[in-house]
Parts: C-alpha cells; sequence; structure tokens
C-alpha cells in the first residue's frame, strides 16, 4: 500500500475516523471531569557533609560512596520510616482509618496496612550529582498531603540519627563487656609482675643488671690486677737483683727499705773483703750482716707473695659468684621483661578499649543529623490530576490512531476499488483509460437533483 491508496481510504473512511476520534475525546473528558481530584505536595531534604565529624573526628565522604542517594531513598521508602510518621501523627487511633481497615478485610495488622497505603502515594525524587531529596505525597485532601509529606522529611532525619546512634550504643555495651575482661586481665598481669619481682627481689630490671654488671667488671679489672702483681713477686722472689722493680716490690715500703739496707750491706762487704781476709770479724759481720737482711727480705717477699696469692684466690671466687649472679639476673630479666611487655600489652589493649568505649559513648548520645529540611512541604492550591489540557492532547493523538485503525479495519472487511491500481491488483489486467465525474448539486423546489456530467478520458498505452 502507497501513501496515494493510504489518502483514499483515509478520505474514504474519514466518518469512521472522525466519529472514532470524537468519541475518544469526549470520553476522555468526562473521564478527566469526573475522576477526583488529587493534590501533590512536596517537602525538600538534603543531605550535609561539613567537614569533619564533631565526635569521631572523621572527614565524612559518604555521599561519594557508590549507591549512597539510592540508600537515602529506599530508607525513606522503607516501613521503618512509614511506621515512625505513622506514630508521629498517630494515625493509627483515627475512627475513618479504622473503618477503612476494617473494611478492607485484610489478614494484615493495622499499623502494617496503613504503612502500605501511605509508601504507595510516596513519591522519592532527586536531581543527578545532587544531595537534594524531594519527598512528595499525593492525596485528595491538599492537608492531608502537606502534613505526610513533612511527617516524612521530619521522620527520615530522625531515623537517620537513629541509624548512626544505634550502633553506637550496640558498641558501647560491647566495650563495656570488652572493658571489664580487659581490666581483670590486665590486674593479674600486674600481680603476676609483681610477685616475680618480689620473689626475685628485682626492683627495676636495667638498673640492677647496670650496677651488678659493673661490679663484675671491677672484680675483673681487680683480678687482672692481683695476677700481675703475683706474677711480678714470684719474679722477685727469683731474681731480687733484676734491674726491673716489680709494682709490688715498688709499692711495699718494708722492701723498699731492706732493699736499700741490703744494697749499703753488700755495698760495705764489699769493701770489707777488698781490704780483709775471710777470716777477720769484720768480713765475718759484714758477711753476716748481708745474709740477715737478704733472708729478711726474702721472707717479706714470700709474705708478700702469699698476700697476693690469697688475694687473686678471693677476687677469683668473688668474680665465679659475681657471673653467676649476673647470669641469673640475667635470666631473671628475660622472664621480667616477658611479664612486663604483657603487662604493657594488656595496659595498652585496655587503654584502647577505653578510648573507644568513650569514642563510642559520645556517639550514641549525639543527636546531630546529616539531614536538614531545606523546604517544608505547602498545601497546594492547585490539584495534580487530572490534568485536563494533558489527557485531552492525548486523547486526541491516542483517538487519531484509533480512528485510523479502525478506517483501515472497515476497509479490510468492505474492500472498494478507488484507484487504478486497484483494478490492476483485482483484475490482473491493464487500465486503458480513467473516467472522471464531476458532481454538481442543484436545489430546484425543496428537492435536490443531481446533475452529472460525464467526461470521458481515453488513454491507450
Amino acid at each position: 500500500m502507497n501513501y496515494s491508496r493510504f489518502l483514499l481510504i483515509v478520505l474514504a473512511r474519514r466518518k469512521i475516523i472522525l466519529f472514532t476520534l470524537i468519541v475518544t475525546v469526549l470520553t476522555t473528558l468526562v473521564v478527566s471531569l469526573l475522576l477526583p481530584k488529587s493534590y501533590k505536595s512536596t517537602a525538600t531534604v538534603v543531605l550535609t557533609h561539613k567537614g569533619p565529624d564533631p565526635v569521631t573526628g572523621v572527614t565524612l565522604s559518604a555521599q561519594q560512596t557508590t549507591g549512597y542517594m539510592a540508600t537515602q531513598l529506599d530508607i525513606i521508602k522503607s516501613t521503618k520510616t512509614a511506621l515512625m510518621v505513622i506514630d508521629q501523627l498517630k494515625l493509627d487511633q483515627s475512627e475513618i482509618i479504622k473503618e477503612n481497615y476494617e473494611a478492607s478485610k485484610t489478614n494484615m495488622e493495622l499499623r502494617d496496612w496503613f504503612a502500605n497505603a501511605l509508601l504507595r502515594n510516596l513519591f522519592v525524587e532527586t536531581a543527578r550529582d545532587s544531595s537534594v531529596i524531594y519527598i512528595s505525597f499525593t492525596s485528595g485532601d491538599p492537608n492531608f498531603a502537606s502534613l505526610i509529606a513533612n511527617a516524612f522529611a521530619h521522620a527520615f532525619q530522625e531515623i537517620n540519627i537513629h541509624l548512626t546512634v544505634d550502633p553506637s550504643q550496640k558498641a558501647a555495651v560491647y566495650f563495656s563487656d570488652q572493658l571489664n575482661l580487659l581490666r581483670e586481665r590486665l590486674e593479674a598481669a600486674q600481680k603476676k609482675l609483681s610477685a616475680y619481682q618480689h620473689d626475685k627481689g628485682i626492683i627495676d630490671a636495667d638498673l640492677r643488671l647496670d650496677v651488678e654488671t659493673r661490679r663484675l667488671n671491677d672484680l675483673s679489672s681487680q683480678l687482672v690486677l692481683v695476677q700481675g702483681e703475683l706474677l711480678g713477686t714470684i719474679s722477685e722472689k727469683e731474681s731480687s737483683q733484676r734491674s726491673n722493680e716489680t709494682h709490688t716490690v715498688v709499692r711495699n715500703s718494708m722492701i723498699n727499705s731492706l732493699k736499700l739496707d741490703l744494697a749499703q750491706a753488700e755495698s760495705r762487704f764489699s769493701e770489707v773483703s777488698q781490704k780483709l781476709g775471710r777470716n777477720h770479724p769484720s768480713y765475718i759481720g759484714a758477711k753476716a750482716e748481708v745474709d740477715k737482711l737478704r733472708l729478711e727480705l726474702n721472707k717479706h717477699i714470700k709474705a708478700a707473695t702469699d698476700s697476693v696469692v690469697n688475694q687473686e684466690a678471693e677476687i677469683r671466687a668473688a668474680l665465679e659468684e659475681q657471673k653467676k649472679k649476673v647470669l641469673l639476673l640475667n635470666r631473671s630479666r628475660d622472664d621480667l621483661q616477658l611479664l612486663t611487655r604483657e603487662v604493657e600489652g594488656a595496659q595498652q589493649a585496655y587503654d584502647s578499649a577505653m578510648q573507644r568505649l568513650n569514642q563510642t559513648t559520645l556517639e550514641g548520645q549525639s543527636n546531630l543529623s546529616s539531614v536538614s529540611v531545606l523546604d517544608m512541604a505547602k498545601v497546594p492550591d492547585k490539584p495534580d490530576s487530572p490534568k485536563v489540557l494533558l489527557n485531552l492532547v492525548l486523547s486526541v493523538f491516542l483517538g487519531t490512531l484509533l480512528g485510523l485503525g479502525a478506517g483501515l479495519l472497515a476497509e479490510m472487511i468492505d474492500q472498494r476499488v478507488r484507484s487504478p491500481e486497484d483494478l490492476v491488483d483485482a483484475l490482473k489486467v491493464p487500465v486503458l483509460g480513467v473516467i472522471k465525474w464531476k458532481i454538481h448539486e442543484q436545489k430546484i423546489g425543496g428537492f435536490e437533483w443531481t446533475q452529472l456530467m460525464q467526461k470521458i478520458n481515453l488513454r491507450s498505452k
């Protein structure tokens, strides 16, 4: 079917098309006028996140979270929010609502049934890339529409606080229980550390260890000095005539005095031996004096050597005892450090739990909300629906489509020859010519007479 044939069908069936269009428009107009009027009221809220949280100090960036706005819209349209609106306005105590509930014969409870009814007339929208939310409610009563819209805005603001406060309150209870356990663990660790210090006699591990270590180092130094003196005395005893003086001989005044007397006696003996013979009394007396002094010197050297040996043995024994004491202190210090770290860990865990408890307690007592009411819903002065003009425009479009459909349906039921192409399609023969009729209408004596004038145009192929 081409456009010319379609236009011929439309012209031929114009009465059906016009009739369908008129009926559709009139029906839409009547229905629009008969439908009850519905009023729509809108409240506007905004999600505000200004800098860090006043309690936690953490910078909030919830609006940047994927699906955050969608989550907020779902919260507004939740049953919990609707039930909060019912509780705020005490709608479940209305006699009219109770009568409608009984007439509905539903198995749901009154509050749940009315919450679903409110949610069916609730519309929540938000602009793209915006934190502003529009909460709209439609009702046949304009005052009721504005009242419910504002109630949903305030309920959303309140439920936002609850969603923040309730987890904090539960966390505060949890931290309180854990804090008691951590306190008991800290007290047990401190008692264990105190008992260990009391048993081992250690007040400060590091200070005590330093004192004993210094004492061990002092004993080691003394042992080295005594061993050196011991070697010096032995050398002196073996050879008292050596030119290099030992530490013991140098520091012992008696030995030094005897050595000086011995040297003088030997000098005198040398002079006497050069002048006198061995049997001379002076020679014998000088020699006896030298022998006496040398014997006394050796005696004193032996006594000094024995003293140094005894002192070396005492220092060595004290050194060994000090070594054992330091090793024992090292082991005790290791155990003490483990107990100290255990106490420190328990103290750190207790302090962290206390800090988190204080923080969650403050969060649980906070009444700050990230939702602010931007514009309150106002009582609408014009109904939102039905929109008569819009419905008429749509009915014209719909009636035209229905009329065209009805015309094509009538043409399919009762087909007519309206163009040469129809003859070609129907008879499968070529068209030799086209006869055009021109109709004139005249009125004579109240009657209509039709004069037909025929004009034949013969066309041959």
